[in-house]
């Protein structure tokens, strides 16, 4: 069995509504946020929304009002193309804790998609149609058009960049890992992390956990904490952790690819 480590392990404070959903939850079963998480994930949606649209209100103050007067003030204009893109990134920053807290399932494949990605579709509804003006309008001149054309065309890529999602996570990964995790340690739904490791481990004991470990805190809770702390996913040396940890391999399931 693996030695007991000796950095200081942080539990992830679990509510009593969570422990009786891990209690509940039917091995194999589909995968279902908490009363909690699913609450926090609908503030952090409404938030995110709030500020997409301030976004695009910014965005049709710049189009409707900014880009008809002659001359045009290039430090309105200039600010609010910022100011589009802060708002824009706050939302989609917001939208992705959500979807860690209550991801889509892959079986919807278009809702998936959108829920995982609308932060790139905000942020191209927030953009392109000024962009388009900025380079068509007759009031500004070919030099302010290639200053404020190339600062859209650079805040749009950092706020589409920020607000897309690649390997979004989905009940169907959630539930999978869960039931690794049960199955590697007899039944309990406990997992370990840092705050610098991207993805989580079987127990506080292991070399990857210790080697991240740099603020000498290592963090405990459940798949779904894990998640929403930010960590991707479930280590993929999980057999190894097994024998690191000193839990039963024999007969163990193979790990889901």
């Amino acid at each position: 069995m693996a030695d007991a480590p000796k950095k200081k392990v942080v539990r992830v404070e679990e509510t009593a509504a969570e422990k009786a959903a891990d209690a509940a939850a039917p091995a194999g079963g589909t995968w279902t946020p908490t009363p909690e998480a699913k609450k926090k994930a609908t503030t952090f949606r409404i938030l995110a929304i709030v500020l997409w649209l301030l976004a695009i209100g910014t965005e049709a103050f710049a189009i409707f009002w900014v880009l008809k007067q002659n001359p045009i003030n290039m430090v309105l204009l200039i600010g609010l193309l910022v100011a589009i893109a802060a708002l824009a990134i706050g939302g989609s920053l917001l939208w992705k804790q959500s979807n860690r807290l209550d991801p889509a399932s892959k079986s919807e494949p278009v809702r998936f998609f959108v829920q995982n990605q609308l932060g790139v579709i905000i942020s191209a509804i927030a953009f392109i149609p000024l962009i388009i003006l900025i380079f068509t309008n007759k009031n500004m001149s070919g030099q302010q058009k290639a200053i404020a054309g190339i600062i859209a065309i650079v805040l749009l890529g950092a706020s589409g960049t920020l607000g897309a999602t690649v390997n979004p996570p989905s009940t169907e990964q959630y539930a999978s890992e869960t039931q690794q995790v049960t199955d590697a340690n007899g039944g309990q739904n406990l997992v370990y992390w840092t705050k610098e490791g991207k993805v989580f481990h079987l127990c506080a004991a292991v070399s990857a956990v210790n080697l991240q470990s740099k603020d000498n805190q290592i963090y405990s809770g459940t798949v779904a904490e894990a998640h929403a702390a930010g960590k991707s996913r479930l280590t993929l040396q999980v057999e190894q952790e097994r024998k690191q940890c000193g839990f039963d391999t024999t007969d163990s399931p193979s790990p889901t690819p």
